[in-house]
């Protein structure tokens, strides 16, 4: 008998579809992302895919994006794409909106939270753009 994970504690693969779905719903519709929403293809369906393979593998269920893509080596990944703190608050506005409405157990929830806030601030690569320069 295997231990339960996060992934089977959310709901399993419908809930992840869902939690993504709903990441994405908020990006489309929310002006405060439009920032990281042109980031993205017009289409989201590729962006969908990725994420929800990723998320199942992350919170323990099947290593769906590892057994297509390799490992995840998401820095890299988003190397490409400038991505400063207003960018991950972004990312994390849409994302713990989309959490949200997942039901599960408030201290899961809590500990998702905090884990994607903090993969979410590895992937930061660029200074804030609001940064004053010093006086010479």
């Amino acid at each position: 008998m295997s231990a339960e994970t996060p992934y089977d504690f959310i709901g399993g693969e419908s809930a992840i579809h869902s939690l993504v779905d709903r990441f994405y719903f908020y990006m489309d519709i929310l002006p405060e992302a439009q920032g990281i929403r042109a980031m993205h293809q017009p289409s989201l369906a590729s962006a969908k895919d990725k994420l929800f393979k990723f998320l199942s593998g992350w919170l323990g269920g099947p290593n769906l994006f590892i057994e297509e893509f390799g490992h995840p080596m998401l820095r890299m990944r988003h190397f490409p794409f400038k991505i400063g703190p207003s960018e991950r608050d972004q990312w994390m506005l849409c994302m713990n909106k989309a959490l949200a409405e997942i039901p599960m157990d408030p201290r899961l929830h809590s500990n998702i939270q905090t884990a994607l806030q903090q993969l979410a601030t590895h992937m930061i690569n660029q200074e804030p753009s609001d940064s004053i320069e010093p006086a010479s």
